[in-house]
């Protein structure tokens, strides 16, 4: 059975706590594993959360900033301790080139696996696979930052009633959605469109045209509010989100899902972030990250 769901590694901004580590976001897609801003301590909390380094196929760094990259040298040194069998792709912002260098080599280890390193200098799509395509977009923080979108191509649902209506029946089919049309029956006629599943990962960034283009219509949006509303001044001038600003946000694009996370140490109650997301009118499906949370992608229209 395929599975879809994001596995929360961390969720702390700047700093580790008591209840939070730094930030890690595993989103399994079907057989693929992709890790999001491996920060300290993400080796460790793979252990916790039952992720295996064999369950990883793409890195994906928005920025080089400690509490989202970190935590790179060990999940690499991971991959080729444990000799994964297939090979693995980082993407990471190209200006942090040589940031990338230092903590893929950070110590001394023998190299198993194949790891291609695929810096983002630009919008637009990284790669292009049967189960989904991965787009990259701008941020704006004080360190280049990309956000990262995964879309699932369309495919088509068969509407029973429409081919009842038709008269087609058993192997048929099968025949009319290999061929696209029987006995001069078109597939349009009794099937209609089933729009692809839509995964969006936000960090460290201000409101920017990246964040809105990237949340439009997705299934799931893991998106920073590391500030609550009353600290908006605070949270513009360090390049970060509010509670209310991710919500309006999810909430104007369509968001089905919304993750919020990476909080400051300063607030001590989560339960805030909730309400200030409410109030800014967004009524979907809201998480709070906490560490170790797995959220499933919403299931498919």
């Amino acid at each position: 059975m395929s599975v879809r769901e994001l596995v929360v590694l961390g969720t702390a901004s700047q700093v580790p706590t008591r209840h939070r580590n730094h930030n890690g976001y595993l989103l399994r897609w079907d057989g693929q594993g992709i890790l999001f801003d491996p920060g300290e301590g993400t080796q460790r909390q793979m252990l916790r959360a039952g992720v295996a380094a064999h369950d990883l196929h793409r890195i994906c760094v928005t920025h080089f900033h400690g509490d989202h990259s970190l935590g790179l040298a060990g999940v690499i040194q991971r991959i080729n301790l444990d000799q994964v069998p297939h090979p693995v792709t980082a993407h990471y912002p190209a200006s942090g080139q040589r940031f990338f260098e230092r903590l893929r080599y950070a110590t001394a280890y023998r190299e198993t696996v194949k790891l291609t390193e695929a810096p983002v200098a630009a919008d637009g799509p990284l790669a292009v696979t049967e189960a989904y395509t991965l787009d990259a977009c701008l941020l704006s923080h004080p360190v280049e930052s990309y956000g990262y979108r995964l879309t699932e191509p369309d495919g088509r649902r068969i509407l029973p009633e429409k081919l009842a209506a038709h008269g087609i029946k058993g192997p048929d089919v099968g025949r009319i959605q290999r061929d696209g049309v029987l006995d001069g029956v078109t597939l349009d006629e009794v099937s209609e469109i089933r729009r692809g599943q839509r995964f969006a990962f936000v960090m460290d960034t201000r409101l920017c045209d990246g964040v809105h283009a990237l949340a439009e219509g997705a299934d799931m949006l893991v998106i920073e509010s590391t500030f609550l509303d009353e600290d908006v001044r605070l949270a513009t001038d360090h390049g970060h989100l509010t509670a209310g600003q991710a919500a309006a946000v999810a909430r104007d694009a369509g968001v089905r899902h919304l993750v919020l996370t990476h909080f400051s140490q300063r607030y001590s109650d989560p339960a805030e972030f909730e309400r200030q997301a409410r109030a800014a009118g967004f009524d979907g499906e809201l998480s709070i990250a906490q560490d170790l949370m797995r959220v499933p992608v919403p299931k498919r229209t």
